[in-house]
């Protein structure tokens, strides 16, 4: 969700007033997600790299973060919408730590729609807590693992081991990278970018994504003839 400040720049605003006007893009494309039937939209709100970003905006975005969750929860509750959040937590608030751990709570039960919220989190950071724990599992435990089970195996010790890899990313603000996002996850993901500010993206972008992505073959290292083609259903 990139384009927040340069949102605000270009109408001579704060930057914190970007961040307040995503919340409505955040809104939006959890409600279109509930129309098309997607079953889980992960949001990277606050990366491990944002940390180096001015305390005071810092500041600002987590107790952005806490109105928001306060705000939106009792319309996830009556939407049937699960709220999660991934990321190392210890270095959040301890109010933000609690409002999560409340709002999740309240949710757990709800099956429409995940909305996964990526808090604090980094790729590499993933990656490298995976590794220590299945190299911990593999130093107890003996027997011969094939190559699929090994992936499987890494990819149960990632904070994301509870959702499905990502099967669509969308960056906005006509960034072309993934920003230590799902560095593991992302293998097969399909890229799609552009150049819309986050706080402008509607439900009409979030359909172009979906239409730029309904027309890719998703072959996963087999050739065509291996695949069949399906409609593109957005239910993933």
């Amino acid at each position: 969700m990139d384009g927040n400040g340069r949102w605000a720049r270009q109408k001579g605003l704060e930057r914190v007033e970007g961040h307040k006007s995503g919340v409505e893009s955040v809104r939006s494309a959890v409600e279109y997600a509930v129309e098309k039937g997607v079953k889980f939209l992960s949001l990277f709100a606050f990366s491990e790299e944002n940390w180096k970003r001015p305390e005071s905006e810092v500041f600002v975005l987590m107790e952005l973060m806490v109105s928001a969750i306060i705000n939106e929860i009792p319309e996830f509750n009556k939407n049937n919408i699960r709220f999660k959040v991934i990321g190392d937590r210890s270095r959040l608030p301890a109010k933000l730590q609690d409002k999560i751990s409340e709002a999740e709570r309240e949710t757990y039960n709800n099956s429409v729609l995940t909305v996964v919220i990526f808090l604090s989190y980094s790729g590499k950071w993933d990656i490298i807590t995976a590794a220590e724990k299945y190299h911990n599992y593999l130093s107890s435990n003996s027997g011969e693992l094939s190559a699929q089970e090994k992936n499987e195996l890494f990819s149960s010790f990632l904070s994301t081991s509870e959702i499905p890899d990502p099967d669509l990313l969308i960056r906005t603000s006509g960034e072309q990278r993934i920003s230590n996002y799902m560095l593991w996850q992302c293998a097969y993901t399909e890229f799609y970018f552009t150049e819309v500010l986050w706080p402008d993206f509607r439900k009409i972008h979030f359909q172009a994504a979906l239409d730029a992505y309904s027309q890719r073959e998703r072959r996963f290292g087999k050739t065509g003839e291996q695949i069949n083609k399906t409609s593109g259903s957005y239910e993933k």
